[in-house]
Formats: structure tokens, C-alpha cells, sequence
């Protein structure tokens, strides 16, 4: 049994079965036949089952039992590895699941650990009910005062002293970058539900890409910025999209570049078609990601030490935004970076006609 030969704890064996006993997370272990040879308490009492029952029989036995079904199917026949994988057992049961392959070539032991994660979903959904409702609740009135700032300012009450026109400008940016706030709240919650990509059409993604950067034409012309759009010289088919949350992906990312990169740089875009995917590539002259906080990039809320430098306002959001949009579509996103060098983001859209199927052979 894993864990009791080797002795590498120098545990006795009534001592080791005393932690595992105690522990109060679910843990099965299967025999390299995948037979059950070994269950905790805690196991029994998440799946409904008891040991006597249950000992010496092999995985997918246990799919006779209600609770386990849903744990047997969602980890196949050969129970395979996986780490952090949520699986529903029935309404309002939710356990987390990782699965372990331990042993050497003589004996390999498959441990499956069970956690119940219900209340901690039932927080996150909660969490993000709040967050949807103070969001909308927030939008219709900050929307109001934008519209009111923008008749003032257009000179429709009246004509404005220079002073009075300084305040408003700033009282509408200050207002408009609320809203921005907002909207990004919003996208994390329907992100969190499950609900974001909805509107999958056959589009043309280079299209969106020539459109957001005329979209940012004049913030690139305000820092002297180089922007071009390259090509590797192979037509790109169209592919399937939800168009507007595309535009959103790229703009997070052309709109870090621009911000980050110093009057007179260079962010050049390149677009390339692959065997099965067009990838994009975005790399600029910034200033760069300190390589301590490269892996934190895509976590919600994130912005580097030396962005919060140049800018304290920013709410990071974008790129955790702009990762789910991606991968969301089947598509992956990476990027190198090196502090006072510059960033280059890439990320990939897979060329389909419709989502779940790949385009037939002639586009390849």
C-alpha cells in the first residue's frame, strides 16, 4: 500500500493510518490494477459509501454508487491525472478533484483527492451576484452624468470660461474612467458565470485588429508612437468570433502597449496564419514586466510595480479580461517580456467555421 512499505516518514503503519484517518480531505487510493485499496472516513462520508462495501473493487464499479457516478465519468476508466478539476456530484455538491500518480515501475498507485468546495462556489456566486447588481445599479447613473458633462461642455447651457471648461474635462474623464470600472466589473461576473461569449459569427479578425488600432490612432499620434501592422503574406481566413469581446481582448492588450511604451516607440503587430489557428503577435518598446511579477500578469486585479509607478489609476482587470476571451474561443495566450526592454504579447484564434469544428483541408 502506498505509503507503508518504504516507511519514508518513518511512520508505523498504525500511525500512518492514523493521519490519513484524520484527515479532512477525501482520499482514495487505487492499486496499479486500479483497485480500491484504500479509503479515509472523510471519502466515505463525501460519496455516500462505506469501506466494507467498497474495498478490492475496481474504479469503475463504483459508478454503481449514486454519488460516485459523476466522479467516475468525469475521470474515465484509467482515472486520469488531474489537478483542480471541479466536478458536480448533484445539485448544491461540488467537489474539487486531484488525482496523483505515485510509485516506480514495480508498483504505481493512483491517490484521488476529494474536496467539498459547495460552500466556497456558493460564496463565489454570491460574491459575483453583488458585484453584477452594485455594477448595473452604478452604470445607469454615472452614464447620466456623462451625458449631462458632455451638454455642458459642447457649450448647449451655455457658453464657458476656460477655468469652468478645465474642471468639467476633468470631472468627465474622472467620471468616464469609473465607467470603464464598471464595464470591467461586469465582464469579470458574466466571465465567473459561465455567461461571456454568446454572439459566434464568421468573422474577419484581421478587420477587428485594423479597427482598434484607428479605433487608438490618435492616442499613438499624442506619444509619436510607431504602430504597424505586418503580415507573414498568407491570406487569413475568417473564423469564428464573438466580435465584440475580440475587439475588447485586443484593446486590453494594443491599449497596454500604447500606455507603457515612451514617446517615439514602436509596437508593431504581426499576423500569422498557422496549420490550425491564426496567431497574433503584439510587441512593443516599453518599459516592460519585472520578471519576479511575470507569472501573477493574468490574476485578476494585478498591476506591476512599475506601471503603479507611472500610473496609479488602472484597475487589473484587462489582461485577466482579455486571458478568459481568449481561451474562451480555444485559443491560447503567452507573452516575453523583460523590464526596460519591452513586451511582446502573443495569442492564438483557431480557424474554424463552426465553434467546435475545425475549417476543412483547402485552408490549410
Amino acid at each position: 500500500m502506498f505509503g507503508l512499505d518504504n516507511n519514508n516518514h518513518k511512520l508505523e503503519k498504525e500511525e500512518f493510518l492514523s493521519v490519513i484517518n484524520h484527515l479532512t480531505e477525501g482520499l482514495l487510493v487505487f492499486d496499479s490494477k486500479n483497485k480500491l485499496s484504500l479509503i479515509n472516513p472523510e471519502a466515505e462520508k463525501l460519496l455516500g459509501i462505506e469501506k466494507d462495501e467498497v474495498l478490492g473493487r475496481y474504479f469503475l464499479d463504483l459508478s454503481s454508487y449514486l454519488k460516485c457516478k459523476a466522479l467516475v465519468s468525469a475521470l474515465g476508466g484509467g482515472i486520469e491525472e488531474v489537478s483542480n478539476r471541479e466536478i458536480k456530484i448533484k445539485e448544491n455538491f461540488i467537489l474539487e478533484v486531484d488525482v496523483i500518480q505515485a510509485g516506480d515501475q514495480k508498483r504505481v498507485e493512483t491517490l484521488v483527492v476529494l474536496r467539498d468546495i459547495t460552500r466556497e462556489k456558493k460564496v463565489e456566486r454570491m460574491k459575483t451576484e453583488f458585484v453584477t447588481l452594485a455594477a448595473h445599479q452604478l452604470r445607469t447613473p454615472m452614464s447620466g452624468v456623462k451625458w449631462s458633462l458632455k451638454m455642458i461642455l459642447n457649450g448647449e447651457l451655455g457658453k464657458l470660461s476656460q477655468k469652468q471648461k478645465e474642471v468639467l474635462e476633468e470631472s468627465y474623464y474622472t467620471n468616464d474612467k469609473a465607467i470603464e470600472l464598471v464595464n470591467d466589473l461586469l465582464n469579470v461576473a458574466k466571465i465567473e458565470e459561465g455567461k461571456y461569449i454568446s454572439k459566434m459569427t464568421l468573422s474577419s479578425l484581421e478587420d477587428i485588429i485594423e479597427e482598434v488600432v484607428k479605433k487608438n490612432s490618435q492616442k499613438l499620434e499624442e506619444k509619436n508612437l510607431d504602430c504597424r501592422i505586418e503580415r507573414s503574406g498568407e491570406e487569413l481566413p475568417k473564423v469564428m468570433l464573438d466580435v465584440e469581446k475580440i475587439k475588447i481582448a485586443f484593446a486590453n492588450i494594443l491599449e497596454n502597449s500604447i500606455f507603457y511604451t515612451l514617446p517615439k516607440g514602436k509596437i508593431t503587430i504581426f499576423l500569422e496564419k498557422e496549420r490550425k489557428d491564426i496567431k497574433i503577435e503584439v510587441k512593443d518598446t516599453g518599459i516592460g514586466i519585472p520578471k519576479v511579477e511575470q507569472d501573477r500578469v493574468f490574476e485578476k486585479f494585478f498591476r506591476a510595480k512599475n506601471v503603479m509607478r507611472i500610473e496609479t489609476e488602472g484597475t487589473g482587470l484587462g489582461l485577466y479580461i482579455t486571458k478568459n476571451i481568449i481561451e474562451a474561443h480555444g485559443g491560447r495566450i503567452w507573452f516575453e517580456s523583460e523590464e526596460g526592454k519591452g513586451t511582446t504579447f502573443y495569442f492564438t484564434i483557431p480557424v474554424k467555421k463552426e465553434f467546435g469544428e475545425y475549417l476543412t483541408q483547402e485552408f490549410y
